[in-house]
């Protein structure tokens, strides 16, 4: 990937989301997939925004076959953990903890997932 990180657009967050989900993928499949999960996309829409996605560097193709396939260049956990970091710099002056005490602000937690986050926790400290 190039040294200057691309965030990636909400668009392109889609298409990746695809990619990580379903593993290198033609454009026809990440194509019938939003059309299937999100909304209506045209194909050569779909085709240049990959293109230029890799372009940033943000997928990879390989044109090895007659059809190009695409793969993503950073692993989900990598992306999202940067777009994470970005958020909490930009939103909340970098404070995880005002951004966690936000989201139980505004919204209902369930048991289920407080118990997951209370061991999710202890399993920090220990």
């Amino acid at each position: 990937m190039k040294n200057t990180r691309m965030e990636p657009t909400k668009s392109e967050l889609e298409i990746l989301q695809v990619l990580w989900e379903h593993g290198p993928s033609t454009v026809r499949f990440v194509n019938d997939k939003l059309n299937e999960e999100k909304r209506a996309v045209q194909y050569s829409s779909t085709l240049k925004l990959m293109q230029i996605m890799a372009e940033k560097g943000i997928v990879l193709r390989d044109e090895s076959s007659m059809k190009h396939i695409y793969s993503p260049a950073e692993p989900e956990d990598k992306t999202k953990s940067a777009l994470l970091e970005r958020f909490v710099d930009s939103m909340y002056k970098g404070s995880a903890s005002s951004l966690v005490m936000q989201l139980f602000g505004n919204k209902k937690t369930s048991a289920e997932e407080l118990s997951e986050i209370k061991d999710f926790l202890k399993n920090l400290d220990q």
